[in-house]
């Protein structure tokens, strides 16, 4: 496994410009795979493969796999070490951004399929958001991110934010296990962490059946709720609705009037949403 990795390497520095740090770690890859689960001719979307040493270890799997690379460099090496299994199909290898990638139009609309990468952590929030808010939805994402965003989604803190929110609206998010940053060449200047998100879309709060809310009012009151976090939630909430439909959504909802947004679940959130909504005295 290293010495794929450490021949391709050869040819392929690391943009900084790009946030690539390239994975080494045995240990940390073989804990991926785990925590992905892959099945039988699943389809499996990659961000970013890089030197291809995880790119690999999919390959030997029964899935599908579709990835996606921006650097013209590692796209050109990628073509060549998989040009047998990208003429099978094994392989779709797409030049492009990932977050101006068109999943419908690549095969994915309609389609159940897990994204299983090491990616940019300068793009993790909107790589979460273009995959979690929008669809075809995957139905897992297993990711390498940096340790303290990690925490932050699973709120280890025992304080809520809009990142853990965010995802938690749409799946049940765990951490897998902590990876130093010596797995990493060129090291990066935090630890990071494997996280898997998992049941996405099974308990979304969203959609268009009846008892469903939708994703924007939602997270219109979610964000203005932590907008000034050392105020309460009810009193930053004023700002969209009248204090009277405000006090009493706290009452049914049984919040406390001095309840800070970071202490609020996210069953709570769509509770209030459900109610104020219900109620349509948005200012």
């Amino acid at each position: 496994m290293l010495s794929r990795f450490q021949n391709i390497y050869m040819n392929l520095i690391a943009k900084k410009s790009l946030g690539q740090h390239f994975l080494k770690s045995a240990s940390a890859l073989q804990k991926i795979l785990e925590a992905a689960r892959i099945e039988n001719h699943e389809t499996v979307f990659e961000i970013g493969p890089g030197t291809g040493i995880l790119t690999d270890e999919l390959l030997l799997t029964s899935a599908h796999v579709i990835a996606v690379e921006k650097d013209d460099r590692a796209y050109a090496l990628l073509q060549e070490k998989y040009a047998t299994e990208i003429t099978t199909g094994k392989l779709e290898l797409i030049h492009g951004d990932i977050l101006a990638i068109d999943r419908e139009k690549i095969g994915l609309k309609d389609k159940h399929y897990a994204v299983v990468a090491n990616i940019p952590y300068y793009i993790t929030g909107a790589i979460l958001e273009s995959f979690l808010e929008y669809e075809p939805r995957p139905d897992r994402m297993v990711l390498l991110v940096q340790k303290e965003v990690a925490e932050r989604i699973v709120a280890r803190s025992g304080k809520e934010s809009i990142l853990s929110v965010s995802v938690k609206a749409f799946g049940t998010p765990r951490i897998v296990a902590a990876v130093p940053r010596g797995a990493f060449v060129p090291p990066p200047t935090v630890d990071s962490a494997i996280i898997e998100i998992c049941d996405i879309g099974k308990n979304t709060l969203f959609g268009k059946e009846d008892g469903k809310i939708e994703s924007k009012k939602f997270f219109s009151l979610v964000k203005t709720a932590f907008a000034h976090k050392r105020k309460y939630a009810l009193r930053n909430l004023e700002v969209l609705y009248d204090k009277k439909s405000l006090e009493t959504a706290w009452e049914q909802v049984k919040l406390p009037p001095n309840v800070r947004a970071e202490d609020i679940s996210v069953e709570k959130w769509s509770e209030l949403t459900h109610f104020l909504h219900k109620e349509q005295k948005v200012l």
